[in-house]
């Protein structure tokens, strides 16, 4: 109750506290922060703060979430935002959060007009105008080369000019046709790559939509840029902009090849 009277006056929650140890705990758990310079960690540490007492937290299947997990998913939530603005996030409040893996019923129609219901296994869900649900596995128990939380607000960003088409709000300064003159070819080569069978770089799953592919490079350039800028320039050209950081600068000069 307290907290829908603080909405309605409009008045800011309260942010958690943290102290120096148990930043340093949570951040040992996500090694790609230190792609980041050294200015931009209080930065994104503040934002975080900001980000969990903005947004509602909810554990699915009788998961418990305790403070390190929700610190780690802010920081990673926010990470993208950092030289956006947490704004790019409003217009929701809800992150569920599930205990592994989880099964969202599906209904969809096929060429026929026939009625398909099946039973979908995801990792993570943005909803458009809801809440982001997120799948959170302990220690080293979770899919390898997926991050599910910058993979699921990558998503969101999608969604903040409307519809997922792997296309986000751009600022002012970078050009649409250029964006989708970067991604458009490289999602093409990305699908040519898949069909034969090679091994990628990208977790294939990127070659399902234009919104994946842009959700999925989105996590390699944050936990991976030198491979992202090795085999996509462009598109790491583009997203350098987008998210205001260079990020492979920052991984080649610590010898993260």
């Amino acid at each position: 109750m307290l907290g829908l009277v603080r909405r309605l006056l409009g008045i800011a929650p309260p942010r958690p506290s943290v102290d120096a140890a148990q930043w340093r705990r949570v951040e040992r758990t996500l090694p790609f922060l230190e792609h980041l310079a050294p200015a931009d960690r209080p930065r994104l540490r503040e934002m975080a703060l900001a980000f969990l007492a903005r947004k509602e937290f909810h554990g699915a299947q009788g998961l418990r979430l305790d403070d390190d997990m929700l610190l780690a998913i802010a920081l990673q939530a926010c990470l993208p935002v950092l030289n956006i603005g947490l704004q790019a996030y409003d217009g929701w409040v809800g992150v569920v959060v599930y205990p592994g893996d989880f099964v969202i019923p599906r209904q969809e129609f096929d060429e026929a007009g026939v009625l398909h219901e099946y039973d979908d296994e995801v990792l993570g869900e943005a909803w458009e105008g809801g809440p982001v649900l997120l799948s959170w596995f302990a220690g080293d128990d979770g899919p390898a080369g997926v991050n599910v939380v910058i993979h699921e607000f990558a998503h969101k960003l999608d969604m903040e000019n409307g519809g997922v088409d792997g296309l986000p709000r751009l600022p002012a300064h970078m050009s649409r046709q250029a964006w989708a003159a970067a991604f458009g070819a490289a999602y093409e080569a990305f699908c040519a790559e898949v069909d034969r069978g090679a091994d990628t770089v990208i977790d294939p799953y990127g070659a399902e939509h234009p919104a994946e592919f842009f959700a999925v490079v989105s996590e390699i350039f944050f936990e991976h840029p030198c491979a992202l800028r090795m085999h996509y320039p462009e598109v790491y050209a583009q997203l350098m902009q987008f998210y205001g950081m260079d990020t492979a600068a920052r991984a080649a000069a610590a010898g993260d090849r």
